[in-house]
C-alpha cells in the first residue's frame, strides 16, 4: 500500500466503510486500517434492523461492506494503529504495529467502542477460560453446555438468542427489574424455553478450577455454568483521539460538529465513538455519519489542494 494518502481511516466498521466508499468515488486516495473487520457489527449474530435485509449475519454484512469498499478503489489494511502525530506542515504521521508508517492529509477516527467489564473477582482469571465478551466469537466453544449472559440491552438479548440455538441452557442476569432491549427481542426471549431470565441479579465472583465452573451471586446463591458472556455495553475507544488533542465529552466520546469534524483541523470522526446521532449506536446511524464525514473530508481535500 502506498504510504501517502489523502484520507486515512482508522477502523473497519460501517462508518469507516461508508466514508471510504464515498471518498473513493470522489477520487480521493483513501485507505482503511483496522484489526477487527466490521467492528461491533462483525461480532454481532443476526442483524435484523438494517434496511435492505430482513435478517443477515453481522459477519456477512461486514464482508459485503468490505467488498464494496475495495471494489470502489479503497485499500484495506489489517493492522493496529499505535500512534498518530500531526506534523508541522499539517500532514499526519500514522504508525501501524505491523505495517509501518503512513502519511495522510486527513484522518477519520472510526475506532468504535471497547467492551465494559464487570469488575468482579475472577473476571480476569477466567477470561478465555469460560468468560468472554463476544457470544458470536466464542459461542461454539460451549455447544450443549449451560451458559449465562450478563446484560439488559440489545447486545445481551441478541447474545442470549444466539446462544440458545447452541447451548444446553442460557441464563440472563439482569441487574434491574426490566430489559432495555427492543421489545421484539424481549418477546423472543420470553418465548424461548431454553432461556431463563433472572432480574435483580448481580454477580459477585466467577469461580472454578482450571476453567470457570460457576458464578457466586450477590445474594449468596451460586449458578453452575460453563460459559459466561459479558454484554453490559461499551466505552468509546479514544486513545488516538487523546494523542491528537481531540475534544472529548464527560463520557469520553469524541465531540464532533454537524459535519463530523473534530476540533483538530483535518481530523474527522464517525461511528459509535462520537457524540453524533445522540449516541444512538446503530449500524444505520454509523453509515449515515460515515457519509457525512466523507462530504466534509472531501471539502477539506479540495481546499487543501488550492
Amino acid at each position: 500500500m502506498s504510504s501517502s494518502r489523502d484520507l486515512l481511516i482508522i477502523g473497519l466498521g460501517p462508518a469507516a466503510y461508508t466514508c471510504a466508499i464515498y471518498c473513493a468515488r470522489y477520487r480521493m486516495n483513501v485507505a482503511l486500517i483496522g484489526a477487527q473487520p466490521g467492528g461491533q457489527m462483525g461480532a454481532s449474530g443476526e442483524v435484523e434492523n438494517y434496511p435492505g435485509f430482513l435478517s443477515i449475519p453481522g459477519q456477512e454484512l461486514a464482508q459485503k461492506m468490505m467488498d464494496q469498499t475495495k471494489e470502489n478503489g479503497a485499500d484495506v489494511v489489517f493492522d493496529t494503529v499505535d500512534e498518530i502525530t500531526k506534523m508541522p506542515e499539517g500532514d499526519f504521521l500514522v504508525k501501524g504495529t505491523i505495517t509501518g508508517e503512513y502519511r495522510a492529509k486527513s484522518i477519520l477516527l472510526s475506532t468504535g467502542t471497547k467492551r465494559r467489564k464487570l469488575g468482579v473477582l475472577g473476571e480476569e482469571e477466567y477470561y478465555g477460560k469460560g468468560l468472554t465478551y463476544c457470544a458470536t466469537c466464542d459461542g461454539m466453544f460451549y455447544r450443549n453446555l449451560p451458559v449465562a449472559v450478563v446484560g439488559a440491552g440489545n447486545s445481551a438479548a441478541e447474545a442470549a438468542l444466539y446462544l440458545a440455538d447452541i447451548c444446553e441452557s442460557v441464563r440472563v442476569f439482569v441487574r434491574k427489574d426490566h430489559f432495555r432491549a427492543d421489545a421484539v427481542l424481549v418477546e423472543k426471549i420470553n418465548n424461548n424455553p431454553k432461556i431463563i431470565v433472572e432480574f435483580l441479579t448481580e454477580i459477585a465472583e466467577v469461580q472454578g478450577g482450571a476453567k470457570m465452573e460457576r458464578v457466586l451471586l450477590k445474594n449468596g446463591e451460586t449458578r453452575d455454568i460453563r460459559g459466561l458472556f459479558i454484554e453490559i455495553g461499551a466505552n468509546p475507544e479514544n486513545t488516538l483521539a487523546k494523542q491528537l488533542g481531540v475534544d472529548l465529552d464527560s463520557e469520553g466520546y469524541l465531540v464532533v460538529d454537524s459535519g463530523q469534524r473534530t476540533n483538530i483541523s483535518g481530523v474527522f470522526a464517525a461511528g459509535d465513538n462520537t457524540t453524533a446521532s445522540e449516541k444512538f449506536a446503530q449500524n444505520a446511524t454509523a453509515v449515515g455519519e460515515g457519509a457525512v464525514a466523507a462530504k466534509a473530508a472531501h471539502e477539506f481535500y479540495q481546499h487543501s489542494d488550492i
